[in-house]
């Protein structure tokens, strides 16, 4: 597929990452207007010509509610109109941790989120989706997708921007890709035992960290959502009487106050990936993206 045939659409809040996908891809910018009736319904109004042509949607989808009618009525209008396929680019996937029934009476909703997606768009790519329990994207998602992984970035960065760094994952589970990080970071690494009794209550020990008193600490995970995990860690650094951490996440959530919380718990910088606008994102992931979409696009056609 040539690059052409592409036009890319940003919906609301995307277009900074979107400006910059279109230029890596070389591809057209659409124009379309998403906004609500009174009433609170959506309205999309498509102003570029789509006919022939497949149609990349950016949407990245934390609080994704009352995104997602706007973007199923996006991509069925383009498709409508003649579009050849609609992609779906989403940086961040929503609805990955509900991945099975924690209590009874509770619905799969990761599984059924994937449906929904699936019944519209044609591809998906998306970054470091929580897959604790899962495999791959395809177990649950129907269509053609491509995960893209942040560690390699979030390498570079900690090499070209800190001195001698120290990694600290938050949880055994972390430990794969924290390592993955500092190994090419050439950075040494530890990871904490974590014991989580309640979604607000996290209860940290950390292994002796004595050795790397002349380190920075640099907590990385891929969602910050509460922050609790980080918060408690810096709690334990600061005792251990460690430099003040740099905190890393790929994805910026920052559910309520977290951002603030984190903020003034100790920090010396806190920075996260561009896949959820946020005042921290430092580090661009849209080179790696546009890649990924071109070869899924390429294998799709």
């Amino acid at each position: 597929m040539n690059d052409m045939n592409m036009i890319i659409f940003a919906l609301p809040g995307n277009e900074d990452l979107t400006d910059k996908l279109a230029i890596h891809l070389k591809a057209e910018k659409g124009k379309v207007t998403i906004r609500q009736f009174p009433d609170g319904e959506s309205y999309v109004q498509i102003h570029s010509d789509v006919k022939d042509k497949c149609v990349v949607l950016v949407c990245t989808l934390h609080q994704p509610d009352e995104k997602m009618l706007p973007l199923y009525f996006l991509s069925n209008t383009a498709k409508a109109l003649g579009a050849v396929c609609t992609c779906l680019v989403a940086p961040y996937l929503a609805y990955m941790r509900q991945d099975k029934q924690f209590h009874p009476g509770e619905g799969v909703t990761s599984t059924y989120f994937a449906n929904l997606i699936s019944s519209f768009a044609d591809t998906l790519t998306t970054i470091d989706p929580h897959l604790h329990r899962r495999n791959s994207l395809s177990e649950i998602y129907s269509v053609p997708n491509r995960v893209i992984h942040a560690a390699s970035h979030i390498s570079k960065w900690i090499k070209s921007t800190i001195k001698k760094p120290v990694l600290v994952g938050p949880d055994s589970e972390s430990e794969q890709w924290v390592s993955e990080v500092a190994r090419e970071a050439n950075a040494p690494f530890t990871v904490l035992e974590k014991i989580r009794h309640g979604d607000r209550d996290v209860e940290v020990s950390i292994p002796d960290v004595a050795k790397y008193k002349d380190h920075t600490p640099v907590l990385v995970d891929d969602i910050i959502s509460t922050a609790r995990t980080m918060i408690e860690t810096i709690g334990h650094l600061k005792k251990a009487g460690m430099k003040a951490p740099v905190c890393i996440g790929v994805h910026a959530v920052f559910a309520a106050s977290a951002y603030e919380d984190l903020n003034n718990s100790g920090v010396q910088q806190i920075v996260t990936c561009n896949t959820i606008p946020h005042e921290t994102n430092g580090i661009d992931l849209s080179d790696i993206l546009a890649q990924e979409i071109k070869d899924l696009m390429n294998h799709h056609a």
